[in-house]
């Protein structure tokens, strides 16, 4: 059975978005992008929410036909639109581009996403991965820390009753000054 990661870019201080729900602030170059082409290479579905879900489909199904797109940014609208995507809503009525919709429990949906497929499955957007952080369903935690101070925002974890105890299993220097941390469960 495939592991479930929740990766993002986070600001130093833990923020996945500022407060207005931008990530301006990120600094994806060509060399991170081809990093994150080739972790969505490697996953079998993707989880995401209806915010993430809007942002990446107003864009990634007809990236690659972007003339103003890098050849690495072109690389990962083809990756984007070929791995399969659940979508947790309540208030969206379809989706589209190799998407399904979900509306039940979300520990159900991860087993129903796991016997459809044979990997690795990524929880996507900090709203709906603090459903699963809360219920311990996460196996691996990625933090793409950018070399920037928010001060407030969205976090990249919730609110917990207790701590999770993970231990450090990657770690990855980028030129841009991006460092990547990747944790398990302990």
């Amino acid at each position: 059975m495939g592991k479930l990661i929740y990766l993002m870019n986070v600001s130093l201080d833990g923020f996945v978005a500022r407060p207005d729900g931008s990530v301006d602030w990120t600094m994806v170059d060509d060399e991170l992008h081809s990093w994150f082409n080739e972790h969505h290479r490697s996953l079998s579905a993707s989880l995401y929410g209806r915010r993430l879900y809007e942002l990446m489909a107003a864009y990634w199904p007809t990236g690659d036909r972007d003339p103003n797109a890098t050849e690495v940014m072109r690389e990962y609208a083809r990756i984007w639109q070929a791995t399969p995507r659940i979508v947790f809503s309540s208030t969206l009525d379809s989706v589209d581009h190799n998407s399904r919709l979900a509306r039940g429990d979300i520990e159900e949906e991860l087993a129903g996403a796991r016997q459809e497929s044979d990997g690795d499955i990524e929880v996507g957007g900090p709203t709906l991965a603090a459903s699963f952080i809360r219920r311990g369903l996460v196996d691996v935690f990625g933090l793409m820390i950018h070399p920037v101070v928010l001060g407030a925002g969205k976090p990249f974890f919730p609110e917990l009753e207790s701590p999770i105890q993970l231990r450090q299993t990657a770690t990855k220097q980028f030129a841009s000054g991006v460092v990547y941390m990747g944790y398990e469960r302990a």
